[in-house]
Parts: C-alpha cells; sequence; structure tokens
C-alpha cells in the first residue's frame, strides 16, 4: 500500500486526483494562490507545481518544447519560475487550505528546496523517467515518489524502479503519453495492465493529456489509483499547458465521477439481497387469461405470464405447465396455483 502522509492510495481506495498546476500561474504569485482555491473547492485533494531553477535544469538555448509553444523553452521557463519565498508561501496555504502540496523538481537543486519545504512526497515528471542520476539523488531523500513514464518503455522504467528500490522508497508508476494534446487512439490505457503486468508489487496511476476528463474516468475502471490532470482556472489564460487544462468544473467532475466509477468497481454475476424486494413486482408469474374448467388443458389460450412474482409459478416453469390439466375450474386473470395443476 502506498501512503502520502494520511492519505492510502491503492485498490481499496478512491482514486487520488491530482490537479497539476505547473507553470499555468505563467510565474504570478497570485493566480497560484486563486488556483489552490479553485483546487480545493473543486473537491481535488493534491495540487501540484512544478519547481523550476533554471540555470540549475538546463543551459541556455534558444530550442522550442516541441509544438507546444513557439517561444524557446528557456524563455518560458525562466518566465514561470517562482521563488523559494513564493514557493513556501503556496506551500503554507495549502497546508492552511487542507489541500496536499506537491511539486516535480527538475534538478537536484529543486528537489533539496522542496526538501527544506518538507514535502510529503516527490512527484517526477515522464523528462525525468530515465534521468537516472536525479532519481537516485530524489530516492536517497527516503520519501515517497509518484513516477511519469511518458517516452519510455518498460526496459527504461524497469532501472528507474531498480534505483528507487535500492532505497526501499514507496513508488507508484503513472502511465502517460507526452504529446500536448494526446488524441485518443495514442492514450493506450491498456498500458496500464502492461505496467501491471511488469510491475506486479507497484500501484498505477494515469497522467493524462488528452482533451477531457473521459479517458480518465476510464482508468479507474481498470484500476487506476492515481489521476493526473492539468489544470486551469480559464482557457482564456497564456501558457503553453492551457489548452490541455481542465477546468474547476471538469476538475469537480473527475473528482465525483472517479469515486462513481471506483465505488462501482468489481463485483460478481449474482442476485443481490437488497435486488430482492424488486423481485416481487418485478418478475412475472404464470396467470389465467380466460376462465378454466376442470381437466382442461393449459395452453397458450388460457393461460400466459403476469406481473407481480408473487405467485406460485414463477415465468421460468411457463412450459412445464403447458399441456396438463387443470384439476379445478379456475376464474380468469388470477395467478396459478400448484393445487390446479396436474402432475
Amino acid at each position: 500500500m502506498f501512503k502520502i502522509g494520511n492519505r492510502s492510495i491503492g485498490k481499496d481506495f478512491p482514486p487520488l486526483v491530482i490537479a497539476e498546476v505547473g507553470i499555468n500561474h505563467d510565474g504570478d504569485l497570485n493566480k497560484a494562490i486563486a488556483m489552490v482555491d479553485s483546487a480545493f473547492e473543486s473537491g481535488a485533494e493534491v495540487i501540484k507545481f512544478q519547481c523550476h531553477i533554471t540555470e540549475k535544469e538546463m543551459i541556455k538555448t534558444d530550442i522550442l518544447p516541441g509544438e507546444i509553444s513557439k517561444e524557446p523553452l528557456w524563455n518560458i521557463i525562466k518566465r514561470c519560475e517562482l521563488t523559494e519565498i513564493e514557493e513556501l508561501k503556496i506551500k503554507k496555504y495549502c497546508d492552511q487550505k487542507g489541500i496536499m502540496y506537491l511539486s516535480t523538481p527538475f534538478s537536484r537543486e529543486a528537489s533539496d528546496r522542496l526538501e527544506k519545504m518538507d514535502v510529503p512526497a516527490y512527484k517526477i515528471g515522464s523528462g525525468e523517467c530515465n534521468n537516472l542520476p536525479l532519481i537516485e539523488y530524489i530516492a536517497a531523500k527516503g520519501k515517497p515518489i509518484i513516477l511519469s513514464t511518458g517516452m519510455n518503455d518498460i526496459e527504461s522504467i524497469r532501472r528507474s524502479v531498480n534505483i528507487i528500490s535500492k532505497y526501499s522508497v514507496p513508488l507508484i508508476l503513472l502511465h502517460c503519453t507526452s504529446m500536448y494534446p494526446t488524441p485518443y487512439k495514442h492514450v493506450r490505457l491498456g498500458a496500464i495492465d502492461d505496467l501491471k503486468a511488469n510491475f506486479p508489487n507497484i500501484e498505477i496511476g494515469l497522467s493524462d493529456h488528452s482533451l477531457n476528463i473521459y479517458c480518465a474516468l476510464g482508468a479507474v475502471a481498470i484500476g487506476a489509483c492515481i489521476l493526473e490532470k492539468h489544470f486551469t482556472l480559464s482557457k482564456d489564460w497564456e501558457g503553453p499547458d492551457i489548452s490541455i487544462s481542465i477546468t474547476p468544473f471538469e476538475l469537480k467532475e473527475l473528482v465525483n465521477g472517479s469515486r462513481a466509477i471506483w465505488e462501482a468497481r468489481g463485483g460478481r454475476k449474482s442476485i443481490l439481497e437488497e435486488e430482492k424486494p424488486v423481485i416481487d413486482f418485478a418478475y412475472a408469474s404464470v396467470a389465467t387469461i380466460a376462465p378454466i374448467r376442470k381437466d382442461d388443458v393449459f395452453s397458450i389460450e388460457n393461460i400466459w405470464v403476469k406481473r407481480p412474482g408473487l405467485g406460485e409459478i414463477p415465468a421460468s416453469d411457463f412450459e412445464n405447465i403447458i399441456g396438463k390439466k387443470a384439476l379445478n375450474d379456475i376464474p380468469n386473470d388470477i395467478h396459478l396455483k400448484l393445487k390446479d395443476v396436474s402432475q
């Protein structure tokens, strides 16, 4: 069983929904605080940021972040940096609100900052899934790790899992497709089962970049124990992740829907005790549809099946009555009794 703080995570507990702010605050502390309020009001238990110290995580470059933005990656990250003081303010505000604060470090220095802030766990993003030196550095801190696995195959993931396991650190893997947005055909929910088969002792969740909550909800039905979605207060905000982010209304729907689907999972096909009162009025019993005289032969002309199911002969036994004789005169439109049927 995986646990962050007092929150247990696994198949026996409702899915943990993580509202992924990332850098959607655009470096604005007030926006970040407003997002904490909104995520809390929407019912999310966790809100997650990204801890960027740009000079420590990358060299200065003009590289673009794929098709996500036409702005150089360095410029985006630098603009969206929060200071250590700002991040600590957000963490303390989350503690006061009662929503768990997590953050993804992108460098050793960022993980050290988060450790000073006493975060309860570390989320490692897909881009760092095969960053073995950073993974080992973070694992050595001894706190639970949530590891996203986009852009990695089973062999690559296994190397990271093996490093983390050396430190006996609780671990959850998140299936992820690193496409922004992810088309449905590339979400590949079947990868959750693939990860379960290859890492049977590790809980599996989903970090989803598709455009709504459908795939995340579907993942619950096959056992995803964590659902992570990018989150924004407004689709009108600027930022590379805004287009793939869900709104407060969608976040609330994800929280409520995931709990409903989790509760509906499992079971076997049998008659529930709670269904039995419905049987009385929903089932049908064999009934007369015409007056019947003694020694008449029962046929579809004089008997059929009618509700409620309180008669002595259930509809499932109808064929067994056909061809037998009536032992008594029987009026029309009553349930047939066994004493009236020849054996």
